[in-house]
């Protein structure tokens, strides 16, 4: 019997950060889907994980609104978050 393993999923806030870009790194390396909380600002400043956006999610939110980030979290079940 042939078993299928579940990828494992993160969310990050503030993937852009020195912090997060390095776990974004870390669990990218482990098997991870990464996806990355960005805020919505006229320049998105991605500099820090430009090496590695073609295998990340990002998805533009507020931390500071909770009706968004109630949204974010109903789009995505069974994610194990790391904030």
């Amino acid at each position: 019997m042939e078993e299928f393993s579940v990828m494992k999923k993160a969310l990050i806030a503030c993937i852009t950060g020195q912090d997060g870009s390095y776990l974004a790194e870390y669990l990218l390396s482990k098997g991870y889907e990464v996806y990355g909380i960005i805020r919505r600002t006229s320049v998105f400043n991605t500099a820090r994980i430009e090496h590695i956006r073609n295998h990340i999610n990002l998805i533009c939110g507020d931390l500071i609104d909770s009706s968004n980030l109630n949204r974010l979290l109903e789009k995505l079940p069974q994610m194990k978050f790391i904030i």
